[in-house]
């Protein structure tokens, strides 16, 4: 497909911020967790869900497809934190930063308000990697979307250094790894 409008995407895997123009080929490679990751332009590119139309799909009805900001109050339950953190994705690989065995850590604290503050510690898999702001942000943003989580903090760590059998057996299963 050809872009119908500039689009502006993160280079993958060295996270720099372009505007691709329009009439560029493209071919998308994956479209999970509200993003899409396209191939063209000279690599792989991850692109938001607000430049959907440009590549010449229906942003409503993709949108539709992605959780919705919730209304509420008080302390966030830990599972509805897990499931979201499964809504977030590597652009290169299409296993979820949960079942890559990505996400370390999860400290649910009560603020004053009765809210939450939900802290990740999270790595990824290669210390290079220019995504990690990227997929960090995409976190905490889906994390601030839950009812009741009024502060989200994603730290990206090192330790211990993430290996291939940090991966669950369902993200193994999705890898084609068993």
């Amino acid at each position: 497909m050809n872009l119908t409008r500039d689009c502006v995407a993160v280079q993958i895997p060295s996270g720099e911020t372009v505007t691709i123009p329009v009439g560029t080929y493209v071919d998308i490679t994956q479209r999970l967790g509200g993003s899409f990751t396209i191939r063209g332009y000279g690599g792989l590119f991850r692109v938001g869900m607000a430049d959907a139309d440009a590549l010449g799909l229906d942003p409503v009805a993709e949108a539709a497809a992605v959780p919705a900001p919730s209304v509420g109050e008080g302390p966030v339950d830990e599972k509805q934190v897990w499931e979201t953190l499964k809504s977030c994705f590597d652009p290169e690989i299409p296993v979820n930063i949960v079942d890559l065995g990505l996400v370390y850590d999860l400290h649910i604290a009560t603020l004053p308000s009765g809210n939450s503050l939900v802290q990740v510690k999270m790595t990824l898999t290669a210390p290079g990697c220019g995504m990690g702001a990227t997929i960090a942000g995409d976190a905490q943003q889906k994390l601030l979307y839950l009812p009741g989580v009024e502060e989200a903090e994603v730290e990206i760590v090192w330790d211990p250094p993430w290996h291939q059998s940090m991966i669950t057996e369902n993200g193994r299963k999705v890898l084609g790894l068993e």
